[in-house]
């Protein structure tokens, strides 16, 4: 069989992670839409519309109708598919040539977490004018349940258009630092995680099927994720949705310190928070999906096509 170059991998990730996304938008529309609410706000201050996830889901459906849950779909997976291809990709690079291994052939967090880091900045960096964008059309909503600011896109092109009309190419990439610290703990967290338990399972439990050991490692892997990544998230959606002045700078916050700085000190530890329980049954599953997705495909891909040279 013909070896497949190694690029392969890449596009493996880009697309298994726009599988999942199709399943767990709609939590990432309710994820973004309560970590707006109460915006710089003394908890208990403000109106929620969004009081959890299920009465969330209903808000919005009620609102903005069935396809309200679904606001941002396309750059939310334009964002993923240039996210995990870099981010997958790298890191799984990394996987077959033993880079992530230790001296006694065992995997090592620390080098799964170096290399999952590594790819998660590269990829979040990359695609940081679909997150901004996916925010900006998520958290558009009807007067009555609007919260945080509204932009007035009416679709991805759109928005792309007025940015880079308005504020030029560096407007696209506003806020493009937050995606660091975002991508290192969630990304880097994840895969190392995911590496490492895959590894003891195999060892441990004997459990030899490829699609259970995916499944079982992605789930833990989700739940760290989740853990890691809410602080870091507030602050991206924050930064990422603030209307903006004629010259580009944000109208509440100067950047990541600035929003971290006035988070805490008006809406407690909490306001980092706010939105976990939805994110951790968003990335959950799709952090399951994605990576068992991706794990089955690289099965296949040596197996039909031969492993990379």
């Amino acid at each position: 069989m013909s070896a497949v170059h190694p690029s392969s991998d890449f596009l493996l990730g880009g697309i298994a992670s726009m599988g999942a996304t199709v399943f767990t938008n709609p939590l990432e529309v309710i994820k973004t839409r309560i970590q707006l609410q109460g915006e710089l706000a003394a908890r208990g201050t403000y109106v929620e519309p969004y009081r959890g996830i299920l009465q969330s889901l209903i808000t919005v459906a009620k609102h903005d109708g069935i396809a309200g849950l679904q606001k941002g779909l396309v750059p939310a997976t334009c964002f993923q598919f240039v996210l995990n291809a870099f981010r997958l990709g790298i890191y799984n690079m990394a996987v077959e040539a033993g880079w992530t291994k230790s001296s006694k052939g065992r995997e090592s967090f620390a080098r799964n977490l170096f290399w999952g880091a590594t790819g998660g900045v590269a990829g979040a960096v990359l695609s940081s004018p679909f997150f901004m964008i996916k925010t900006h059309l998520q958290s558009q909503a009807a007067k009555a349940i609007a919260v945080g600011h509204q932009h007035k896109h009416t679709g991805m092109s759109h928005a792309f258009a007025e940015i880079y009309r308005a504020h030029g190419f560096s407007g696209l990439y506003r806020g493009v630092l937050v995606t660091i610290p975002r991508a290192i703990l969630g990304s880097g967290g994840q895969l190392a995680t995911f590496g490492v338990t895959k590894d003891m399972i195999r060892r441990h439990l004997e459990i030899q099927n490829p699609l259970w050991v995916s499944l079982l490692a992605g789930m833990l892997a989700g739940t760290v994720m989740a853990m890691t990544i809410t602080p870091p998230d507030v602050i991206a959606t924050r930064l990422f949705n603030q209307g903006v002045d004629e010259k580009g700078q944000g109208l509440y916050y100067r950047g990541v310190i600035d929003c971290l700085v006035k988070v805490v000190k008006t809406e407690g530890i909490y306001g980092l928070y706010k939105g976990f329980w939805a994110t951790y049954f968003r990335i959950g599953p799709h952090a399951t999906l994605v990576l068992m997705f991706f794990d089955q495909m690289v099965m296949y891909r040596k197996e039909y096509f031969g492993n990379t040279s």
